[in-house]
């Protein structure tokens, strides 16, 4: 299993799903992991009911940050953004599939980083 699941991330990683920049956005925010050198900035449009209409990404990083923002992206376009905050770390690590390093917890992390950030006080 954990052979699929590599091939999955490295296939978000190659050709990951909503990448770019938003502009305008409701919600525009960087995250950084300074330990390694991530860089991920989430950009989303919400509706009048704060559903996830639209989103994009852009990151400088490692496959596993990439492929976990990729990942996310997926997973929380069209929803409420209420119901993306309440991903929790252990769905998201669930949602990558493969065990991380512990130098590499924080990189699959970023993207649900700046989501949280980024929409705290938004809900």
């Amino acid at each position: 299993m954990d052979d699929l699941q590599r091939e999955i991330i490295l296939d978000h990683a190659r050709n990951p799903r909503f990448p770019g920049i938003l502009v305008p956005a409701d919600i525009d925010h960087e995250a950084s992991n300074p330990l390694c050198g991530d860089r991920l900035r989430l950009t989303m449009q919400l509706d009048d009911e704060g559903i996830i209409r639209a989103l994009a990404w852009d990151a400088e990083g490692c496959a596993i940050c990439q492929a976990s923002a990729s990942m996310l992206a997926e997973r929380i376009l069209g929803q409420p953004l209420a119901e993306a905050r309440k991903i929790t770390r252990e769905e998201m690590l669930d949602m990558i599939g493969i065990p991380l390093a512990l130098n590499r917890i924080k990189c699959g992390l970023l993207p649900l980083k700046a989501l949280s950030e980024g929409s705290e006080g938004l809900t």
